[in-house]
């Protein structure tokens, strides 16, 4: 199947009418452009998965499950984790498909847990995930009832995790595409909800981001911002030189009245916080499906309130607010 044909699948007309049209262009630009090495190895992979029909779906639990140990023979399960474990590190999760734990470097579903009593019904609402990863949360949205849901993230190994994810679930009306939120057209309006999750500290001008989350909502659509924090007052923000916990891409960390005010001042309503969490290793870990560093190794060994530059550990808030 050829990319075009890949993702013009993704957005079949009955579940997302006039994106293919919209999208498929930039997906083939976005694709030339960032071509990964693993690309064609990752996607013949996804060709000679088994086709197996699940007896059991469940995307409203904690692991999103499909199919059970009962659907395959263990040569066969056996077949599919060594394919699985191709796609290596798995970040975003956990899954189980046909019996396979996949636990992943995240525990994905306990921020679920953190919004999901927060944020407004998804039942019925057009849904965009922005750096969505593998999609964990996008099938956890279409769980709590979404009409459709869209998740961006130009990086293509979460694409094809994704797509293998798909393979086994089946046809439902969920995409994750390799785009950024720059390349949907400004002001489309076209979403219920939007979720900006672990995506605000990497952009250079957190302003430029908000107005484009903004532009993808429709009025009184609302947007769920899930950001790193540092704590203090209004106008307190940590600008990291060189890296934060071993990330070299963080650029701004807002103290939450900060965040408030950006919010507002990028014409967002009610902007309000729901939670304020310290991430733990509970929540974010190696594990045999990320076999790389984690959050133990990003903090100070002697003294875990640091990060092992010397800034304060991650703590994470969520943020809820209302397109004008």
């Amino acid at each position: 199947m050829s990319e075009r044909n890949l993702f013009a699948g993704l957005l079949a007309p009955r579940f997302f009418a006039n994106w293919a049209k919209l999208l498929l262009p930039r997906i083939q630009v976005r694709l030339q452009e960032g071509r990964h090495g693993n690309w064609p190895a990752w996607t013949k992979c996804l060709r000679e998965l088994p086709k197996l029909a699940p007896t059991t779906l469940d995307f409203a639990r904690d692991i999103v499950r499909i199919g059970d140990e009962t659907d395959c023979d263990d040569v066969t399960r056996q077949s599919i984790e060594t394919a699985l474990r191709r796609f290596h590190p798995w970040r975003k999760g956990p899954y189980a498909i046909h019996g396979i734990l996949i636990d992943t470097e995240w525990r994905s579903d306990l921020k679920w847990r953190r919004l999901e009593g927060a944020i407004a019904p998804l039942t019925g609402r057009r849904v965009l995930d922005v750096g969505c990863g593998n999609g964990y949360h996008a099938w956890r949205m279409l769980g709590a009832g979404a009409k459709s849901v869209i998740g961006i993230d130009p990086t293509l190994l979460s694409v094809a995790q994704f797509l293998a994810v798909r393979h086994f679930a089946g046809d439902w009306p969920v995409a994750v595409l390799p785009l950024g939120i720059e390349d949907f057209p400004a002001g489309t309006c076209a979403f219920d909800t939007v979720f900006s999750m672990g995506v605000l500290y990497h952009r250079r001008s957190p302003f430029d981001h908000l107005a484009e989350l903004k532009g993808c909502l429709r009025s009184g659509g609302e947007l769920v911002l899930e950001t790193l924090v540092v704590e203090g007052e209004a106008g307190r923000v940590l600008v990291p030189e060189g890296r934060y916990a071993q990330m070299r891409n963080v650029w701004f960390i807002p103290s939450p009245p900060t965040l408030l005010s950006w919010l507002a001042r990028a014409g967002f309503r009610r902007a309000r916080v729901v939670d304020i969490s310290l991430t733990t290793s509970r929540e974010q870990r190696s594990t045999g499906w990320m076999r790389f560093q984690s959050l133990a190794d990003f903090l100070d060994p002697d003294d875990s309130s640091r990060t092992v530059e010397g800034h304060p550990a991650p703590r994470r808030a969520i943020f809820l607010a209302e397109a004008p």
